[in-house]
């Protein structure tokens, strides 16, 4: 029964995966459709980062009350229907509506789902499990260029993709007696307060403010990546824009083949040397970028940043009850999650706008910039004290 749970958690990130990709992948033929400029999919991507916001800062109470898996159910469930809504609109201002209930299903899913694993799993599966989450987030923009490359146009990328959301809720209600169990067996000495902590309580937690912000610019730059590399291989390289689409995928498969070969570097290597080797990695994949070396370079360097990206957000995760406790862990969890959906939502938006009114030439730039700031607060923490 465990390694069942485990298989359905296992496809719960797959899940998780599916729909991060799909508006960078699906942008370059969505914009002029709507009649917008092209740096307006940073509020669509803002709005649905704001929607994770808030979902993040409830979802200790709300896995409290609910518990793990029917969270899980109703978020996917959610996530399906936002999806669905996308692919019928014709409207760009009806397109942000329907980011809201896409950013809510995202955002307490994600943090109590992480928790979850961060308790009863090893940092091997941490790892492995993102990794499903990179193969949803690989398959989206190959489902997006499908559709697209077949005549079929965005609107049935987003449909195909919703009807899997809509298989797994079902697969995730019927499993609900599993995660019950799971709760009941591993729980005893892992979840032992009463009362949520409130945010300030969290904030005032040494090394918390550092973390948050190390995990703001870990997904500012992943989420300003995987928005902005088709538009800027598009309109920096001339490349077609279902190429581009398909193209923008590798920077997924860089992150999921990394993820696979993490799991197996946990083993001799703990959480904080995972991250500086992520950390260092992505500053390897960005110099093929900064420098005017063509297509297949930009290509090589999104895919090497890609794999730097691999152990740095699970290791983070993971690390979480031993620098914070377990009794804070997902009180911790849930505001770090909000902290990134915060650089979720200001992060891409804000390139959209440098783009739109300098060049996208400065994508790489931009990611630079975010790199050394996390790399600053991850090692600021560390020194803080925060438990080891």
């Amino acid at each position: 029964m465990v390694q069942l749970l485990l298989a359905i958690i296992y496809l719960a990130f797959i899940s998780l995966g599916l729909p991060d990709s799909l508006l960078g992948a699906a942008w370059p033929s969505m914009y002029s459709q709507f009649g917008v400029p092209v740096s307006y999919a940073g509020i669509v991507s803002m709005i649905i980062a704001l929607g994770t916001i808030i979902s993040s800062l409830q979802c200790d109470r709300l896995t409290r009350r609910l518990g793990t898996g029917k969270v899980t159910a109703l978020s996917v469930l959610t996530t399906a229907v936002a999806l669905l809504g996308f692919s019928f609109t014709r409207s760009y201002w009806v397109l942000c509506l329907w980011a809201i209930p896409y950013g809510l299903g995202a955002g307490c899913v994600d943090a109590s789902l992480n928790n979850f694993v961060a308790l009863h799993y090893t940092s091997r599966h941490m790892s492995w499990l993102h990794c499903m989450w990179g193969i949803g987030a690989s398959l989206g923009p190959y489902v997006m260029g499908y559709a697209l490359s077949h005549g079929q146009g965005w609107p049935m990328g987003y449909r195909y993709i919703s009807l899997l959301q809509f298989a797994l809720t079902a697969v995730l209600l019927f499993s609900l007696p599993l995660w019950r169990n799971k709760r009941t067996d591993l729980s005893q000495g892992n979840d032992t307060r009463e009362i949520a902590l409130s945010l300030r309580d969290i904030v005032g937690i040494r090394g918390a403010k550092e973390i948050m912000t190390a995990f703001f610019c870990y997904c500012a730059l992943e989420s300003t990546a995987g928005l902005w590399a088709s538009s800027f291989l598009v309109l920096r390289w001339g490349v077609s824009e279902e190429t581009a689409a398909s193209f923008a995928s590798f920077f997924y498969i860089g992150i999921t083949a990394g993820r696979a070969l993490s799991g197996f570097l946990t083993m001799r290597f703990s959480d904080t040397q995972m991250i500086r080797l992520g950390q260092g990695t992505i500053l390897l994949g960005l110099i093929p970028l900064l420098l005017p070396l063509g297509q297949a370079a930009a290509l090589a360097g999104l895919i090497v940043v890609g794999l730097g990206c691999a152990p740095v957000y699970p290791s983070i995760i993971h690390s979480t009850p031993a620098h914070f406790g377990a009794e804070h862990s997902q009180a911790m969890i849930g505001v770090q999650m909000a902290s990134a959906y915060v650089g979720t939502c200001l992060m891409p938006p804000i390139f959209g706008l440098l783009a739109n009114h300098i060049s996208v030439s400065l994508f790489p730039f931009y990611l630079l910039a975010i790199l050394l700031l996390m790399v600053t607060m991850h090692e600021k923490m560390l020194r803080q004290g925060a438990r080891d």
